[in-house]
């Protein structure tokens, strides 16, 4: 059978497995499991145990449990109201006023949670209320909160650039340095699209507040101080080079029980909720990443994505067209799966294409999360949706709207990046080399 045949008889396999509710990981196991059996006379079970093994005993692995247990215990505190209150008074001079929050929020959150969900759910907690009692619009409130909680995967601790590293063997702590200045650029991007907004519909934003005596600004800042306390001591230790991404999670879980404690919020009923819920999350990731291992090492045996580079190589299409067909790939697949199942279920095929048409895979791992985020925002498995949901009850697809606007900023975003790598590789080559 050719191997591009063969190839979409398991694709339709897959989708024929997910849309009968099976569970992604034993979804791709399965897949694996058949590919291997179908072309080549080996022992799936010891290969499953081998594949199983290897990709779940790694080092770097072991910071993704710790940074969700961080995120979680964040979750519980009172650190988005801190962060709205001390924000508040210095971003309300702005065109578009305290539309800028949630922008700025979510900037701030994503340093110190990793997970574009809790980003969005722990900002808009406290924000979509307050917007919406102060009289700015529905659409303008929700479509920032959701387009501005996606910078949660680009910026560092970020969850996916963990999986990603741990699925293409790069290292984490580049990846980290090599989000940072991306992740900055979304924000621009996004306060940039609020200002010229606020500026075209004057008559759709509320009257300002009453000035706030510089002196009362600046004690409002003090609320910001724990987050400032935690992105320093995350973050700050991973540039620096005195930890590891798994040390700097360690000293970030450390920080947040800190925070919690000096809150008020750490009792035993939050700390036991805090740990099961980063169980479960790290537990879900992990069973996804031993599925899509599995998977890789039979397609590794197979040759499939060998031939099926080499296939695509004989259309002779240069990086640019190569990286627009992976984009519209991405941008459909993440209609229908979550953004890590997206990446660990891809890395298998399309690595090979990447490698051969010469592209850095840290650059490349930048451009798979900004694409990932976009279908974070997109109908129906946009998983910003569904928490936006949660929080408004409004029909998903009319919330696909509301963000349609940031959507294309980020293919901006993503346009930009093509067109100038060093967005990512300047920072890490800089302090790293």
């Amino acid at each position: 059978m050719e191997p591009t045949t063969f190839m979409l008889l398991l694709v339709a396999l897959l989708f024929a497995i997910l849309a009968c509710g099976v569970w992604i990981a034993v979804a791709l196991a399965t897949l694996g499991f058949v590919a291997l059996v179908a072309s080549l006379p080996l022992p799936p079970g010891a290969i499953l145990a081998t594949a199983m093994w290897q990709q779940l005993n790694s080092w770097d692995l072991t910071a993704l449990p710790m940074f969700i247990l961080m995120g979680d215990i964040l979750f519980r505190t009172k650190l988005s109201e801190d962060m709205f209150e001390g924000l508040t008074p210095w971003l309300a001079r702005l065109p578009g006023r305290l539309l800028h929050v949630n922008v700025v929020g979510c900037t701030i959150f994503a340093a110190v949670s990793g997970s574009s969900a809790a980003t969005c759910a722990t900002i808009g907690r406290i924000s979509l209320g307050e917007l919406k009692k102060r009289g700015y619009s529905d659409v303008m409130a929700i479509g920032t909160l959701a387009g501005s909680g996606t910078i949660g995967l680009m910026i560092p601790p970020s969850i996916i650039l963990i999986v990603y590293a741990t699925a293409t063997e790069q290292s984490v702590a580049r990846l980290f340095i090599a989000g940072v200045i991306p992740g900055l650029m979304l924000t621009a991007l996004f306060m940039g699209y609020v200002i010229v907004w606020a500026l075209l519909n004057r008559h759709r934003m509320p009257p300002p507040e009453p000035v706030m005596p510089l002196r009362q600004r600046i004690s409002k800042l003090r609320r910001l101080a724990p987050v400032v306390l935690l992105i320093v001591g995350v973050i700050g230790s991973i540039y620096a080079g005195f930890a590891s991404a798994t040390e700097a999670a360690a000293v970030g879980v450390f920080l947040a029980l800190a925070i919690s404690w000096r809150a008020g919020t750490l009792n035993l009923p939050t700390f036991r909720a805090a740990l099961i819920s980063a169980t479960k999350t790290s537990c879900m990731i992990a069973f996804i990443l031993a599925g899509a291992a599995f998977l890789t090492t039979s397609m590794g045996f197979t040759g499939i994505p060998r031939m099926l580079a080499e296939w695509i190589g004989s259309f002779g299409l240069s990086q640019a067209m190569l990286l627009l067909a992976l984009t519209v790939f991405f941008i459909v697949m993440g209609c229908f799966l979550d953004g890590i199942s997206l990446v660990v279920l891809t890395t298998s095929i399309i690595m090979p294409l990447v490698t051969a048409a010469g592209i850095d895979l840290i650059w490349f791992g930048i451009f798979i999360v900004l694409v990932v985020e976009m279908a974070q925002i997109t109908p129906p498995v946009g998983f910003n949706l569904y928490v936006l949901q949660s929080l408004t009850g409004r029909d998903i697809f009319r919330l696909g709207l509301y963000t349609a606007p940031f959507f294309a900023l980020m293919c901006l975003a993503a346009l930009l990046l093509a067109l100038f790598p060093d967005i990512a590789l300047w920072l890490p080559r800089t302090m790293l080399e």
